[in-house]
């Protein structure tokens, strides 16, 4: 129970409040109640429940060398003190046996690893005579790694990367293992970004087997390949991309019905699974890779160029194979009619959302396109579609974020970033964007639905409900911002969808959208139907993207056996064999995710190492224990000011880490004040922007005067005219005056006594 609610139960009067909460925290020293995150708490008897529990989690090691265990089955994170270790690393699946429950929470000790890490580990080369280990560039790895060969390969100082051998299997234990390739001079942006690939066992060439499947289909579509399919060269079917869209897999169309307003919309997908069959050097390489990694000087694709960027890219002019998903709707946008077919097209235009929407009239700033423009009245039925397609969606409680991107930008000679900038679209180019998700959507929903309703096994994308207890931690900080939000709303989208357009022009909407969106659950690829909470959908899956993205392409192949009226294998081992292709993908698509997030953290910090001593104004976006994250918009970076770069004082996370406070003066430090910066220190080996606060002379002003009314309020009121009272040492204060002024008396008299003693001892 929160503690307002056991307040509530126990009908306690106002100033029984405080003496509740303290004997809640005696009780809680020994057991009998046990304390959780927003003020919860609940019986001691779940200690009895959880001690000697095993479970298993994925093992996060702090640098300071304790770990938290993400388990099921338990409330919270286990708690790995560092001698409880044993011979586990950072990133491990492994087995915990909760011991005990204490202020930090449950605390367990690791008792088995199931399964280790990956063996490859970057870092720097030392050489000591024969002696060469390698520092992990992560300090959360345990190291230095000790090598046993190799070390001929490089130099001292230099940038490689090793593969583990041996595991430690004691506490007190270091790895052991083999130079696999010396890159270079650390901080060299090239070496850089290939160290983070070679660490995560991305490789950009593909297989030789997988390439020469690829360059066997050919750079046309065989005459052959067309029969049996539905001619939609008719249908204009443009594609609309970002203005660098290396391939393209969707084109769209929509029509009107003048008679009665209703709609007909074509979503076009390339048909990829016609090339990528079951067994094939191309679907085992589509599988390992799971998607492909865009970073900012190039793109990884998940297949070969000889599909990605040819035979299966929807190029204008030429023939292509697609499945095709055509919605018929009324003129209130709901569905009437849909069915999937197998097609071939002829896309008619390769179009830019820029383009469109210049086209459409949403902006002025863009030269025009020619193609756009021709297809002008078209495109404009098309946005009346997605306007109300998206119009539906958010009345449902679709969720809509509003967070910026980073957009690195880099010096074509050298490789190096020069700029990194805060992505923004013109608000009419948002628009044209929102006309491709909306068409996007309405084609993923409608062939979830239509696998759904003939029970085919499939891979669909789920979304659960936010983490409760960081939203009570999102709670405290709207009501620290004067806005009201209610824990128990969040758990429904459609309340969560309002909440989100109430604070659309909140001052700290920033600040706010960041926290919220960090207690959603990330999502992830499941063969189970679950809803997809942040879409507010019942039913929902990805068809849309098969180039870049396997489980698009395990749809395609469901969808065609059904249009070939192929038995569907509803068998235990298919359906196992489709949960570990649920499993790899979303293993991959974090792995992409924090490899495409690394390497722009990289570009920041090489951004920065240059600009030492520069100072930037910035707001808060993050407290963590070693410091706070300020977040700059020009250049668009993220600086850590460390607590003893706070401030002349000593600095402290509150129990709600909402605020980070000065132990001696009381400074308070929250999520979206603003701050003034100087960088002081960037690391690349660890991609972050080191900086220290600047108080200038108005931030200096406002905290004289915050220090000035607490001083003010710990001041006893007088008790009438004339009447003075003493103050902390016994001075006597008049009325109006504060504590302070008292204090240019006393203490000077105070001081001479004390000399004067002082000399009659000696």
């Amino acid at each position: 129970m929160h503690v307002n609610e056991i307040e509530t139960r126990l009908d306690l009067d106002a100033g029984a409040c405080i003496a509740l909460q303290r004997l809640l925290d005696d009780l809680s020293f020994d057991g009998s109640v046990v304390p959780l995150s927003g003020h919860r708490f609940r019986l001691g008897n779940a200690q009895s429940e959880e001690h000697g529990k095993t479970v298993e989690g994925l093992l996060n090691v702090n640098p300071r060398g304790f770990g938290f265990v993400v388990a099921t089955g338990l409330d919270a994170d286990v708690y790995v003190p560092p001698e409880s270790m044993g011979g586990a690393l950072h990133g491990d699946s492994v087995e915990v046996r909760v011991v005990s429950r204490s202020r930090r929470g449950v605390e367990g000790v690791v008792v088995r690893v199931r399964k280790r890490r990956a063996a490859r580990v970057a870092g720097t080369l030392r050489i000591r005579g024969k002696s060469a280990w390698l520092e992990p560039d992560d300090v959360r790895i345990r190291g230095p790694i000790v090598l046993d060969r190799g070390a001929e390969k490089g130099t001292d100082g230099a940038a490689a990367v090793v593969k583990i051998l041996r595991f430690p299997e004691l506490p007190d234990e270091n790895p052991e293992g083999e130079i696999e390739v010396v890159l270079g001079e650390p901080g060299d942006p090239k070496v850089e970004v290939l160290k983070i690939l070679l660490r995560e066992g991305i490789e950009e060439p593909h297989p030789a087997d997988a390439v020469a499947e690829a360059e066997a289909y050919g750079t046309e579509v065989a005459p052959e390949a067309l029969v049996g399919r539905e001619d939609l060269t008719g249908i204009p079917l443009p594609t609309i991309d970002p203005e660098d869209a290396r391939d393209h897999d969707d084109a769209v169309w929509v029509v009107r019905n003048e008679a009665d307003g209703s709609y007909r919309a074509w979503i076009a997908i390339a048909d990829v699974s016609t090339y990528v069959r079951p067994g094939t050097a191309l679907d085992r390489t589509a599988l390992s890779r799971g998607n492909s990694i865009y970073l900012p000087d190039r793109a990884i694709p998940m297949l070969p160029r000889a599909l990605s960027s040819n035979l299966c890219s929807l190029l204008p002019g030429v023939i292509r194979l697609c499945l095709c998903v055509i919605v018929d709707l009324d003129a209130n946008g709901i569905i009437t009619e849909s069915r999937v077919v197998e097609g071939f097209m002829r896309s008619a235009a390769k179009l830019t959302y820029p383009g469109v929407a210049r086209a459409l009239g949403f902006t002025e700033l863009p030269e025009p396109s020619p193609e756009a423009e021709a297809m002008k009245a078209d495109l404009a039925v098309m946005w009346d579609l997605a306007r109300i397609l998206r119009t539906h969606r958010m009345r449902r409680g679709a969720l809509d974020f509003d967070l910026p991107e980073a957009k690195v930008i880099l010096d074509p000679a050298t490789g190096a970033p020069i700029d990194v900038k805060k992505r923004t679209h013109d608000p009419g180019v948002s628009k044209a964007y929102q006309l491709i998700e909306e068409m996007m959507l309405l084609a993923n929903e409608t062939c979830a639905r239509y696998l759904v309703e003939r029970d085919v096994p499939a891979i669909f994308r789920f979304h659960g409900t936010p983490d409760e207890a960081k939203l009570d931690r999102f709670s405290t900080l709207c009501g620290e911002l004067g806005v009201k939000f209610e824990t128990a709303d969040a758990l429904d989208p459609k309340k969560l969808s309002t909440f989100l357009k109430k604070i659309s022009a909140h001052p700290q909407k920033q600040v706010l959208h960041m926290l919220l969106l960090r207690a959603m659950r990330q999502a992830v690829y499941s063969v189970d139907n679950a809803a997809h909470f942040g879409l507010a959908s019942m039913a929902y899956l990805h068809f849309t993207s098969p180039i870049r993205r396997y489980p698009d392409i395990i749809v395609h192949r469901g969808l065609r056996a059904v249009l070939h009226n192929d038995p569907i294998d509803r068998g235990e081992a298919a359906i196992e064999t489709l949960r570990t292709a649920a499993s790899t993908a979303s293993e991959c698509e974090r792995k992409g995710m924090d490899v495409e997030r690394e390497v722009m953290d990289l570009h920041r910090a090489l951004l920065m190492r240059d600009r030492v001593g520069a100072i930037y104004e910035g707001r808060v976006t993050g407290l963590v224990g070693s410091g706070v994250f300020v977040n700059v918009d020009d250049p668009f970076i993220d600086v850590l000011v460390r607590m003893e770069s706070l401030g002349p004082d000593s600095y402290a996370l509150d129990d709600e880490a909402l605020r980070v406070i000065g132990q001696r003066s009381g400074d308070r430090i929250a999520l979206g004040d603003p701050m003034m910066v100087v960088i002081e220190d960037v690391s690349i080996l660890r991609r972050t922007v080191y900086g220290r606060r600047m108080i200038g002379p108005e931030e200096r002003l406002e905290k004289k005067r915050e220090r000035k009314v607490k001083r003010s309020a710990e001041t006893i009121p007088l008790g009438g005219k004339g009447k003075g009272v003493k103050g902390p040492k016994g001075q006597k204060v008049s009325k109006g005056k504060n504590v302070q002024k008292a204090k240019k008396v006393k203490p000077a008299k105070a001081k001479k006594a004390k000399k004067t003693k002082k000399s009659k001892r000696g």
